[in-house]
């Protein structure tokens, strides 16, 4: 059985110690039957639980005033290629008709 390089240093001897991989050459252990997500990417989901990831298409489930302005994103409006980041409102995207926006992942579901 092969295993896998260190993903702190992506050192070659790594051993196992129980459930635990452990890295000699940094000290860095992980549990490798954990699902393995990118940490730059954050776990976000939708209003439904679904599971949403960068370039999805969502769809606004409730009448989103913008602040600052008399413009209304209504209920049904399908959004293209979102992009998550971290904050409060964790949904990045570009909405046809009124541009730039962040939302918030509990106001959508995918698409």
């Amino acid at each position: 059985m092969s295993l896998p390089n260190c993903p702190a240093c992506n050192g070659e001897y790594v051993y196992e110690d129980g459930p635990l991989l452990i890295c000699p050459e940094c000290a860095h252990e992980w549990n490798p039957s954990e699902a393995s997500a990118d940490d730059d990417t954050p776990v976000v989901k939708d209003a439904n639980g679904n599971l949403l990831s960068d370039g999805d298409a969502v769809t606004v489930i409730k009448d989103l005033k913008i602040k600052g302005s008399s413009q209304v994103v209504k209920v049904g409006t399908k959004v293209k290629s979102i992009r998550l980041v971290e904050g409060d409102h964790d949904i990045d995207c570009k909405i046809d008709g009124i541009g730039p926006m962040k939302l918030k992942s509990e106001f959508v579901k995918k698409a």
